[in-house]
């Protein structure tokens, strides 16, 4: 009789347990919305705007312009670019509605690498005045104006275009970072699987500057591209396994995770560092991705603590002095941007969509307003 009032009890808590838990949700789903049809107040602007998930609700409509806070600085935008992240916060995945915004997206704007010139800064900004030439990262790049954080952006160099500046914050920072996890020496041999794209470009010229041996992966068209950005070797993965390779490496800059934990290991050195930079680029689909990113945290967290080769996997952070180290490497040439292709603000949907493909070559740049020098 006691395990049955017990078994009863525990069911009718269940239940409630279960209604409660669909009461939450039903209201967080309804009151998961946006400001995408708020009224205009004050000055207008033109704005890349998503009010429902899918890259196909993308497009360009009048929004008010923003006013700085007391440490932002107010941007008129000259240049912006596409990232992989501008792809993901807005496709339509349950992955993506439980972080984003359930109903709706939670941020109607679009796009994070950001240059152009300063327009007003705010009361306690010290470090910026108006008609600065910056670059740096925001909210809702794909606009006439944005507002960004005064510890997130840096001076542009004067002989580097908007366009260039633009195409550097996130994809250069994570390269930039993701290799000193690496702890890169000169004379090392590093491998950038996956050296085609904004991450992965940067990956080759930045590891190229700190005096490694670079061997890039890339599909057959783009074998000029790497050499031309200073790869020392190609492997072109549609003809070759580069671990099925006698090639051996100090450390693996893996952009796209797409090998098994003992095939990496295979070409390691025997103390070599794998860093799991991430999961193939935007073309990658919803299951795919959320499989590369639990077997990244897997084998970082779990299967590499067993072996001397390490498998390490980071965040990129928002950094001012690797903003500016960024800056100084692109204004002493030893990196340079490879952009595919530019496109005017109302286009930017279609660079968008033309991203999501996952075939984009560098970056994808925005321009916006007066033609970018």
């Amino acid at each position: 009789m006691k395990l049955r009032r017990i078994l009863k009890w525990s069911a009718r808590v269940l239940l409630i347990a279960l209604i409660l838990a669909f009461l939450v949700g039903f209201i967080a789903y309804w009151r998961s919305t946006n400001d995408c049809n708020a009224p205009i107040e004050g000055d207008a602007m033109k704005a890349i705007k998503v009010c429902e998930y899918g890259v196909d609700a993308l497009h360009l409509g009048d929004v008010t312009k923003p006013v700085p806070l007391d440490d932002q600085v107010l941007i008129k935008v000259r240049a912006a670019s596409l990232n992989a992240l501008d792809v993901f916060l807005i496709r339509d995945t349950w992955f993506g509605r439980l972080f984003f915004g359930l109903r709706k997206p939670r941020e109607t704007g679009v796009g994070r690498d950001v240059a152009g010139q300063v327009e007003a800064v705010g009361k306690n900004v010290t470090q910026f005045k108006p008609g600065d030439e910056v670059f740096g990262i925001c909210r809702g790049a794909l606009a006439e104006y944005a507002c960004a954080f005064e510890r997130a952006l840096v001076m542009k160099p004067s002989n580097v275009s908007f366009e260039e500046a633009a195409s550097l914050p996130l994809a250069g920072l994570t390269a930039l970072q993701g290799l000193r996890v690496g702890k890169i020496q000169p004379g090392q041999k590093v491998l950038i699987n996956g050296a085609t794209g904004g991450v992965g470009t940067f990956g080759v010229q930045i590891a190229k500057s700190l005096g490694a041996e670079v061997t890039a992966v890339c599909s057959t068209r783009n074998i000029d591209l790497v050499r031309s950005i200073g790869a020392d070797h190609v492997i072109d993965y549609t003809k070759e396994d580069f671990t099925k390779s006698d090639q051996r490496y100090d450390v693996i800059f893996d952009n796209v995770c797409n090998h098994s934990f003992s095939e990496r290991r295979r070409v390691l050195t025997p103390k070599g560092i794998c860093v799991l930079v991430g999961m193939g680029g935007a073309g990658v689909k919803e299951r795919e991705a959320i499989g590369r990113i639990v077997g990244n945290l897997f084998t970082a967290y779990g299967l590499s603590s067993f072996t001397d080769q390490k498998f390490a996997q980071y965040m990129t952070k928002l950094s001012k002095p690797d903003l500016i180290l960024l800056g100084e490497l692109m204004q002493a040439g030893k990196v340079r941007p490879v952009i595919e292709r530019t496109y005017k603000l109302s286009d930017a949907p279609d660079a968008i969509r033309h991203f999501d493909q996952g075939h984009a070559r560098g970056k994808l740049v925005i321009t916006i307003g007066e033609e970018s020098r």
